[in-house]
């Protein structure tokens, strides 16, 4: 195919694709898809190899966040049956990123619910980021706390983050469509703070709710422009007690589509699979290792994953290896450039510019648009998605608990 050629030609030049050529990505057909995935297949191994960087989760602060976001089980009215608690302590924190870095994780993220950290929390965060540090030798340490305040992702530089996330999750025009409380702007600024502060910033999207292709295309192509290291793709886990629980729009055969087309747009970045992969991908996540060079570990903030044992086999299996802390994630070209979303080299391959630019993690998070009636699935097939909602399950364990994490 004509078209597969030409984006791996680009991909291993870190030349973008046009817009069309991105949408027709996700517009080929089932038929085709072994296709898609040994194109994009080749980018991936050309910039990472055959290594697979495993991150893990620990929730500081779980449930009664004031914003509105529509996908999410800790928004506000939200009746999800979730775990609730308040800050964990910093030994707390500690020990629960040490069972995720005994199962093979490299970074642990920190999340907190809520529009974003006061001062005091930005303090409370650098002891217990320092407190992981000193008991975890060379562990990477990314935080995600929302909305940043001037100043305050220096203060996490200095307390020893290497990372901060903020997804952009939808495209701008049609963010208010799932979150009224905050802005697409407001998202945009504060993956710029990280990006000034010299953290490794981290943002991504969600699918799943029954957006068009082009606001797929439309949210990977600002992603671009930001210039993270890191782009989580999220799937929507459709929770029961949130709006969007009835939405169940995606296939693995989508999801696929949707991994090759970041890889393709951001072909040097680390691309991470991170909510919903096993209630959307189930039995197709290895081959959806040949698209993404990363992955979390057990479960998320509210819902639980796939046991870890089970991920380390499946990383196994499918000819991949874990990805180890003596080992740099990102390209040697990027690293030296401070990272980014493409080429620094020409203008042709048109990234943005930013400096110590990074990655880092979140669950699933939400986007999509209604305002036009796109429907997510294969362009050849619009049919409705049976629900899988046995392969949703609210987290009782770990982080807020008395039981033993998945890791």
């Amino acid at each position: 195919m004509d078209l597969l050629n030409t984006l791996v030609e680009k991909g291993l030049r870190r030349e973008v694709p046009s817009r069309e050529e991105a949408l027709a990505v996700l517009a080929t057909s089932d038929d085709d898809l072994l296709d898609v995935v040994a194109a994009a297949g080749k980018v991936r191994r050309h910039w990472f190899g055959r290594r697979v960087k495993l991150n893990y989760l620990v929730n500081l602060k779980s449930g009664l966040c004031p914003e509105d976001c529509s996908y999410c089980s800790q928004r506000l009215g939200s009746t999800a049956g979730i775990l609730k608690y308040t800050w964990l302590k910093p030994d707390q924190a500690s020990e629960a990123a040490a069972a995720g870095l005994a199962g093979g994780a490299k970074r642990v993220c920190l999340v907190a619910s809520g529009r974003g950290p006061t001062d005091r929390d930005v303090d409370r965060v650098a002891g217990t980021i320092k407190t992981i540090k000193e008991q975890n030798e060379g562990v990477e340490v990314c935080a995600c706390l929302g909305l940043l305040s001037d100043g305050q992702a220096e203060r996490l530089r200095e307390a020893g983050a290497d990372a901060y996330n903020h997804n952009l999750n939808t495209s701008e025009a049609t963010y208010g469509d799932i979150t009224t409380t905050h802005t697409y702007a407001d998202r945009v600024d504060t993956v710029t703070k990280a990006h000034a502060a010299g953290l490794s910033a981290c943002s991504g999207l969600i699918a799943g709710m029954g957006e068009s292709d082009a606001d797929l295309v439309d949210v990977v192509f600002s992603l671009r422009e930001l210039d993270p290291d890191s782009v989580p793709v999220n799937f929507l886990i459709p929770v029961e007690g949130t709006p969007l629980a009835k939405e169940w729009n995606l296939t693995p055969q989508r999801c696929l589509r949707i991994l090759a087309m970041v890889r393709f747009v951001c072909p040097d970045v680390e691309v991470r699979i991170a909510g919903g992969r096993e209630v959307h991908l189930r039995t197709m996540q290895p081959l959806a290792l040949n698209l993404a060079n990363s992955i979390f570990l057990g479960d998320y903030l509210t819902t639980e994953g796939q046991a870890g044992k089970a991920d380390l086999e499946m990383i196994a299996d499918a000819g991949f290896e874990v990805e180890g802390t003596d080992q740099v994630t990102l390209p040697e070209h990027r690293v030296a450039a401070g990272g980014g979303c493409g080429s620094h080299d020409s203008g042709s391959a048109g990234c943005g510019s930013h400096e110590e630019a990074g990655c880092g993690s979140q669950e699933g998070t939400g986007c999509g648009s209604h305002a036009d009636g796109g429907v997510c699935g294969s362009a050849a097939a619009a049919t409705a998605v049976e629900p899988r909602t046995d392969l949703v399950a609210v987290r009782r364990r770990g982080a807020g608990t008395d039981l033993a994490p998945n890791a």
